[in-house]
This record gives structure tokens, C-alpha cells and sequence, in this order.
């Protein structure tokens, strides 16, 4: 019996310790938000939530208010569902409320890229350098390059160009702006290399097509990777294709190539002078490959359509893109010259701007996490106050709150291309629920220190991929009572929205 009870004493201590572990004894606290741990020990509401996290998070709220806690796969998530109180988590400071935390454990699970200490700032000043002002400027110059030789390298070849082409809308959407965006940001094939200029781009198109060949079947896999529920068969193609884009975008690689954006450059620079290893710099370039071009294709896709449903707004769209050529003494025609879209004809569009904003607010539906470093009291707008218990994290989903809320927007689910311009024209801010103005009434793009970086050269990608779409093509679905397609529900949480099916169109040159 002595030898017995140590045992027994240790099993008890290990099986205690297990359930702590798995969350088990976890109890509300007096001033916390409700707490819902899930049927599952550890797991939580993990299931459910990856299932469809729209629907889960609008049961919730339903359930516990606009304010609670659920379990999910071990850790404890208080979701704040008040678009009045977002302020609290976006202006709270880091020393209690970091992002950088969680983004470095998803990264890590995700691409394979390992962060290192001194590199935070590496990605915000390239940003604001190369992504903003005049940066911006010289990246609109080499996407209008890229667009037009991906859309536009057939014009005049033949009379057969002008045949009407038919194909899936998404797949070409995703397929063009991502390819554009690829060889703008991480450079294009050196014209000596191959002998001509035509060659060159030639290859670059070839090149190009495969690699975005490659991406999308990466990006299926995606969002089980994130959750770390791929079965082994699948782990070892998502493996497979990290070490894919490892090789192809690799320093070394890119040494080669002419064109590398400053943005993309000056990253590689300064990470390999705090002493990073090149392979490991590789690898943070297919993160940038990601995050830069994973959600632009689809929401190029959806403001396409949009267009094309709603006759009225693509007529509106395709007058201002007609006075801006005009303003700007540009005209598109059969053995001209291509139009040159610049940056600041760009500026001039508020039409085709409320018609990307409105698209967003539609399909974008990014999920806000940060991690909670240490006790804190969550306030409320309306003066209620939660605490959070340090460990947990903290998050936002504004899709609910801010995108679908009738109160903010009447009629959420309908596409208004004018929603946000005001009668003069200029672009409308003031949102009101309960009579109170919603500071944050549309968050595509993340808020504070997770906004993303890459917003206004992303917008422009988006702008100019429909302004040539207007100028040289004629366009219009192949069914034109075509239903808006569901969304793709394992995609919530990731940025823009994909359907869960293609939508056929047709499309032909104009010249």
C-alpha cells in the first residue's frame, strides 16, 4: 500500500492537472463577460466556429449579448460585438492588448516563417515608404504595366481577338490581379536574358500563370491549415507547397530579376541586416506574397459582378472613367497608343472609390485578434465594464456589427454603388446607430496596429483592374439573371470573402 498511494497520488495529480489544462475548472469571475466553454474539453466551440463562423458568432450574440467568452481550441476568446465600444481594443495600448503575439504564432503554423526579435518596425516603414505617397506612385506605374500586359498583350493582333471569349468570372479576376500584382512587387524577367522585350514578357506571363497555378492550390488549402485540421495527405502538399514558393521566390532567385519593388527589396535588405538567414527571409516572402495578393483577386471578383448586377452603377462608373480620360487629354482607340493610367487619374474617381468601399463592406470580413498580456478592464460605450483575464485574447469580428447592422446601413445586404458619397459628390463618413455616430462603420481593412499596410496600393490594384476592364473590353454575364452566389463559409475570418461557385461571363476586346 505504500508503494500504492504515490501512484494512485500521481495519477490523480496528472489527471487533475489534464483537466486544468482542458479548461475544465475555469469559472465566470464576478465583472467578466459571459462564458460559454463549449461541449467539448480543450476543443471548446472550435468545430462549430471553423464550421461557419458568421453563424456561430450571430448565435452567440443572440445568446450572451454583444459581449462574451467561449473556448476555442485552448484558448478563451472574449469576442466584442458593440461597433461603439470598438475603440476600447483598438486605441488600447500594447503593453495589455499586442497583435504582433498572435500574428507571430499563425505565421509560424501557416508559412513556416519564424520572427525574430528587432524586425517589427521592418514591415510598417517599407509600408509607409513604397505603399503611400510618392512610393505609391511608382507601384501604380508598374501594375498598369503588368495589367496591360497580361489583358491587353493581344490588342490588334488579329480579327479572332474580338471574338467573345467565355469563362469563369472569379477564375479570371483572381487570375489577372494576382499575376499583376506578383510581377509588380517581386519583379519581372530581364529583357537581355531572353533577347527582346516581347520575349521577356512573354516569359513573364508563362511564369506567372504557374505560379499562380500553385497559389490557388495553396489557398484552398488554407483555411484548414490555419485551424490544424489538414488530414496527412493534405499536410504534405501544403508542405510541398511552402518549399514551392521558398525556391521560386527566394533571394537568390530574385537576384535576377529586374523590376523588384523597393517595398519587396528594402524588406530583404533590412531583415538581412539584423542577420537573418536567406532562407528564412525566403520564406517571409511568400508570407508578403499572401497577405499582398490573397485577398485583392477575389475582391476584384466581387466588384465585378456587382458592376455587372447593377446596371445603373456600372453606367455610372464607366461616365467618370470616361471624364477622367478626358480631363486628362487621354482617349482609347483602334492602333492608339494604351492609355496611361496614373496615380493621380486614380484620385479622381469617387464613383468607382464608393463602389470599392461598398464591395468591401459587402465581402470583406476579416476577424481581429490580439492577445491579452496582462489584467484589464474592457469599457463599454454605453459604461459597462469586463474584466479579461490576462493569457486570453481579445477579438472583433465586424462583419456583424459594422457591415450587416441595419441601423448604420438600411438595407445591408444590397449593394448601393452611391452608399458612400454624399449629394455633392464627396465621400460620406457620418454613420449613426441610436442616434450616435459609429466612428467605425467599415473596417475592411483591419484597425490600429493591424490595419493593413498595403491598403491604398491594394485599392488601386482593384481600381485599375476595372478601369481597363471598362476602357478595352466589352463585358456582361452569361446568364443575366444570374443569383448572387454563396459565400464560401471555411473562408470567414480571412479577409475578402470567395464564393462557393464560379460565375460564367463573357468578355471580348473592344479593338
Amino acid at each position: 500500500m505504500g508503494l500504492l498511494l504515490p501512484i494512485i497520488l500521481a495519477f490523480l495529480a496528472a489527471v487533475i492537472g489534464g483537466l486544468y489544462l482542458l479548461g475544465a475548472f475555469r469559472r465566470r469571475r464576478h465583472g467578466e463577460p459571459p462564458l460559454d466553454k463549449g461541449p467539448v474539453p480543450w476543443l471548446g466551440h472550435v468545430l462549430e466556429f471553423r464550421r461557419n463562423t458568421l453563424k456561430f458568432l450571430e448565435r452567440m450574440k443572440g445568446k450572451h449579448g454583444d459581449v462574451f467568452t467561449i473556448q476555442l481550441g485552448g484558448f478563451y476568446t472574449t469576442f466584442l460585438q458593440d461597433p461603439q465600444s470598438f475603440g476600447s481594443i483598438v486605441k488600447e495600448s500594447r503593453e495589455k492588448l499586442d497583435f504582433k503575439k498572435f500574428a507571430v504564432q499563425l505565421v509560424r503554423r501557416v508559412f513556416g516563417y519564424s520572427a525574430t526579435l528587432g524586425e517589427h518596425n521592418i514591415l510598417h516603414n517599407a509600408s509607409s515608404k513604397h505603399l503611400k505617397g510618392d512610393g505609391l506612385e511608382v507601384m501604380t506605374q508598374s501594375m498598369m504595366g503588368n495589367l496591360q500586359n497580361l489583358m491587353l498583350h493581344n490588342i490588334g493582333s488579329s480579327a479572332d481577338q474580338r471574338a467573345w471569349i467565355e469563362e469563369g468570372l472569379f477564375k479570371y479576376c483572381y487570375n489577372i490581379v494576382f499575376r499583376a500584382g506578383y510581377l509588380s512587387l517581386y519583379g519581372t524577367e530581364p529583357h537581355e536574358s531572353d533577347g527582346s522585350e516581347e520575349k521577356a514578357k512573354e516569359k513573364d506571363r508563362a511564369e506567372s500563370e504557374a505560379l499562380y497555378g500553385e497559389f490557388r492550390k495553396y489557398d484552398e488549402l488554407f483555411p484548414n491549415l490555419v485551424y490544424g485540421v489538414l488530414t496527412p495527405r493534405k499536410r504534405l502538399e501544403a508542405k510541398r507547397l511552402m518549399e514551392y514558393f521558398w525556391n521560386r521566390l527566394s533571394v537568390k532567385k530574385m537576384k535576377n530579376k529586374d523590376n523588384i519593388s523597393r517595398w519587396i527589396w528594402d524588406i530583404q535588405q533590412a531583415k538581412g541586416e539584423l542577420g537573418m538567414k536567406e532562407s528564412m527571409i525566403s520564406r517571409y516572402m511568400f508570407v508578403l506574397l499572401w497577405a499582398s495578393q490573397g485577398n485583392t483577386g477575389p475582391s476584384s471578383f466581387w466588384l465585378l459582378f456587382y458592376l455587372m448586377k447593377h446596371p445603373e452603377a456600372l453606367a455610372a462608373v464607366k461616365e467618370e472613367v470616361a471624364e477622367v480620360l478626358k480631363e486628362f487629354g487621354q482617349e482609347a482607340r483602334p492602333g492608339g497608343p494604351l492609355i496611361d493610367l496614373t496615380h493621380e487619374m486614380l484620385m479622381k474617381t469617387p464613383v468607382l472609390d464608393s463602389a470599392v468601399e461598398e464591395t468591401l463592406r459587402l465581402t470583406a470580413a476579416p476577424l481581429l485578434t490580439r492577445a491579452v498580456l496582462q489584467d484589464m478592464t474592457l469599457k463599454m460605450a454605453d459604461g459597462r465594464q469586463y474584466a479579461i483575464r490576462q493569457g486570453d485574447r481579445l477579438a472583433m469580428f465586424p462583419y456583424i456589427a459594422v457591415h450587416i447592422d441595419p441601423e448604420i446601413h438600411p438595407d445591408p445586404l444590397t449593394f448601393k454603388y452611391d452608399r458612400f458619397l454624399n449629394p455633392d459628390g464627396s465621400k460620406k463618413t457620418d454613420f449613426y446607430k441610436a442616434g450616435k455616430k459609429v466612428k467605425y462603420y467599415n473596417m475592411p481593412w483591419g484597425a490600429g496596429v493591424s490595419m493593413c499596410p498595403g491598403r491604398f496600393f491594394a485599392t488601386n490594384e482593384l481600381k485599375q483592374f476595372v478601369f481597363l476592364m471598362l476602357v478595352y473590353f466589352e463585358f456582361e454575364l452569361a446568364n443575366p439573371d444570374e443569383e448572387i452566389p454563396e459565400i464560401d463559409f471555411r473562408r470567414w475570418g480571412f479577409g475578402s470573402m470567395q464564393p462557393e461557385r464560379d460565375v460564367q461571363f463573357r468578355y471580348r476586346l473592344r479593338y
